[in-house]
């Protein structure tokens, strides 16, 4: 008809893309900040490094013959060696990917790889705390297999191991122990215990002390909480069938638990480094990117680190 105007429908319109790259939900890593004992006058480059305890001689009680001289005593020593492993990964951005992706995939692959190698070294820190040889396992259980759903982790069950570090002498962090706990495990033992026996960080620390992670105070230790716990999977009876259940650490430990070793050679140091490998392909096109780092931990004092084993009652396989 004369007059009107006819209009079509225009291929204009899409959904756009934000350019902000977001990444996985991630822990923070929380068990390197354990290792107080790091090489303080290492002497030469290395494969490991060993740090030498003096024991202390047995205290002189008697008294003194005027006439007679003393008999010296011989002095003893141990030695722990912390042993240099390297560990790395890496990542390879291709031309095509770099040149058509809507956003910066290099800033993107150098924060993945700074993350991964925290993560990576973290958990290696946590396995050497987790294999310590003093263990003992919720409501009195004598085996990581003998334990069931309902053996939670109990007050007593902290204070045994506080009096265990207190009996062997070990030093504490300004007045406190530290421990590690899994959120499944503080669920259970923060809902079983008295909330007043509990004080929170702000109320016994200066807030720059705050160790990250930390929920509170419970009977002179200060708790982080972190899923980065250790949790062995499927050793006890639980969700109703044979080796379902899961059984979680907990670390309490006082000072020098924990060494860290590490080489300052070739650019390396207490943290790994991140390294742009070399583009060896023709057209220049595969650009690697990784980290690696030459270090390693060890248990320094066995006597400073205990390790409670217990269920959940939220775990996913011991319900």
């Amino acid at each position: 008809m004369a007059g009107e105007t006819t209009t079509s429908s225009l291929s204009v319109d899409q959904v756009a893309f934000d350019r902000l790259a977001y990444f996985a939900l991630r822990s923070e890593l929380l068990f390197d900040q354990a290792a107080d004992v790091q090489p303080v006058q290492q002497a030469m480059p290395g494969t490991g490094v060993t740090f030498t305890i003096f024991s202390d001689i047995a205290a002189a009680t008697s008294t003194l013959s005027e006439t007679v001289d003393v008999t010296p005593v011989a002095l003893a020593d141990s030695q722990v060696t912390v042993t240099l492993y390297e560990y790395g990964n890496a990542v390879v951005t291709t031309a095509k990917l770099r040149g058509t992706a809507f956003l910066d995939v290099d800033s993107a692959a150098a924060n993945i790889i700074g993350y991964n190698a925290g993560d990576s070294m973290d958990q290696v820190c946590r396995d050497v705390l987790a294999a310590g040889t003093n263990v003992a396992y919720s409501n009195g259980k004598s085996s990581r297999v003998g334990l069931a759903v309902a053996d939670v982790l109990a007050a007593n069950d902290v204070r045994k191991q506080v009096a265990a570090l207190r009996g062997a002498n070990v030093a504490t962090f300004n007045g406190s122990y530290i421990g590690f706990i899994h959120p499944d495990v503080s669920y259970d033992f923060r809902s079983a215990t008295d909330a007043s026996a509990w004080r929170t960080p702000a109320n016994y620390v200066d807030p720059s002390g705050i160790y990250n992670g930390e929920i509170g105070l419970f009977e002179s230790v200060r708790f982080i909480e972190t899923p980065r716990a250790k949790v062995f999977t499927n050793v006890f009876n639980g969700a109703g069938a044979a080796g379902t259940g899961d059984s979680y650490a907990t670390l309490i430990m006082g000072r020098q638990a924990l060494a860290k070793a590490f080489s300052t050679q070739d650019g390396n140091g207490a943290v790994p480094k991140v390294v742009r490998g070399n583009v060896n392909d023709t057209l220049m096109r595969l650009q690697p990117l990784g980290w690696y780092w030459l270090g390693g931990y060890g248990r320094f004092r066995e006597a400073s680190l205990r390790r409670i084993e217990s269920a959940s009652s939220i775990g996913s396989n011991n319900a």
